[in-house]
């Protein structure tokens, strides 16, 4: 059993808003920090698994939708993404101990968390990596989602859209702590904390200026500075977001 968790999620190779995150003191003094997938896709792959794997047993890496698709692809698989060149990109700066890595990163884990019991940390949903479920979800489709689950597992902590939010299904908790490194709705590395007093959602702010001042001298993507600026500059809204993922939640 541990007593605090930081949840972190949905990175995606953003070296310097995860290192500020790691920084904070909350997540610094946590037991364990838990991260719930899509570490890679951006444009720092390689350089924030190396972070994260500094961190040693303090860290459980989940693997994520994004994660699985590059290593798929850096072992030769077509998955679909060959005209997305962030993904053929990022799979080859993936050395073969990161292969290792993610091949063996579990899509979900169960943990006993002081005040919560066991609670089952996955990437979007616990049976799919890439369903989409969101805080308005209507309770069919999240009895469905979460049907299978061990009865004594009251909490799910996910990732996956970019978004935080908490809330009550039949009686069990649900988190999305946002994401460190694309957050949508608002500006900020996103994170959370369950702990003794319950669930604290935090994030963490950093210049935009300086975020892509750091992520452009820090990566060698083509065209760097023109994806910084397309997704670090200003979040997507909530209300759009919503909007372009409602159809992949059954509405």
């Amino acid at each position: 059993m541990v007593s605090t968790v930081a949840v972190l999620s949905d990175v995606h190779g953003v070296l310097p808003a995860l290192d500020r995150v790691l920084a904070e003191r909350l997540v610094a003094a946590a037991d364990l920090v838990v991260v719930t997938g899509d570490s890679t896709w951006g444009p720092q792959p390689a350089e924030v698994l190396d972070r994260l794997v500094a961190l040693g047993d303090r860290a459980v890496l989940v693997r994520g939708n994004a994660d699985r698709e590059l290593l798929r692809m850096a072992s030769g698989v077509d998955v679909g993404l060959g005209g997305d060149p962030l993904s053929v990109w990022g799979a080859a700066q993936l050395r073969p101990d990161h292969l290792t890595l993610l091949e063996a990163m579990p899509e979900q884990v169960t943990l006993v968390v002081d005040g919560f019991g066991p609670v089952r940390f996955c990437h979007a949903t616990p049976r799919d990596d890439e369903e989409v479920v969101l805080v308005d979800s209507r309770i069919g489709r999240w009895t469905a989602v979460l049907d299978g689950l061990p009865a004594d597992v009251r909490t799910v902590v996910c990732g996956h859209t970019h978004m935080p939010y908490l809330r009550l299904v039949d009686g069990r908790l649900v988190v999305n702590p946002g994401s460190v490194g694309l957050p949508y709705g608002r500006a900020g590395a996103h994170w959370a904390v369950l702990g003794e007093g319950g669930v604290t959602f935090r994030r963490t702010l950093v210049d935009p200026d300086v975020l892509i001042r750091e992520v452009v001298a820090g990566s060698g993507l083509p065209d760097v500075r023109a994806w910084a600026e397309e997704h670090l500059r200003e979040p997507a809204g909530d209300l759009e977001v919503l909007e372009v993922f409602g159809p992949r939640d059954g509405r």
